[in-house]
């Protein structure tokens, strides 16, 4: 986490608990969620490793991206870059998930605003769209 956010200028990891337990630093490496505040940086060297910057496509917004704002998914945004994080990678692994998987697959972040219902229904629809335009 400290390697992506102070010599990456990546700080849409973010930094919370520094123990792996709140989600707020997840990122996808190697095609799996980890909590990169545990994950030492000398242990990924040729890994790929995915950040919510790199989720949108320039101006253009990720589809899970929008939905969390369409579906009001977010309100202060500390645990969005991991929530995103989480739900993408089970996204990739199970295109229709049901409601209990994706909180099953969001149940490692820690949230305190949203109740997790919007996040939920954020996810959801992206399923249920094909990942596509919500």
């Amino acid at each position: 986490m400290d390697f992506l956010r102070d010599n990456l200028g990546l700080t849409g990891t973010k930094r919370g608990c520094g123990i792996g337990e709140c989600g707020a630093c997840t990122v996808i490496l190697d095609g799996r969620t980890v909590a990169s505040c545990i994950v030492p940086a000398a242990s990924i060297d040729g890994s790929d490793i995915l950040t919510v910057e790199g989720l949108s496509d320039g101006e253009k917004l990720h589809v899970l991206q929008r939905a969390f704002i369409d579906h009001g998914a977010v309100q202060c945004g500390f645990c969005t870059p991991g929530m995103l994080l989480s739900a993408k990678a089970l996204l990739d692994k199970n295109p229709t998930p049901s409601r209990e998987e994706i909180r099953v697959a969001i149940s490692g972040n820690a949230c305190r605003c949203t109740g997790y219902s919007k996040i939920v229904d954020a996810v959801e629809a992206v399923a249920k769209q094909g990942g596509e335009v919500v």
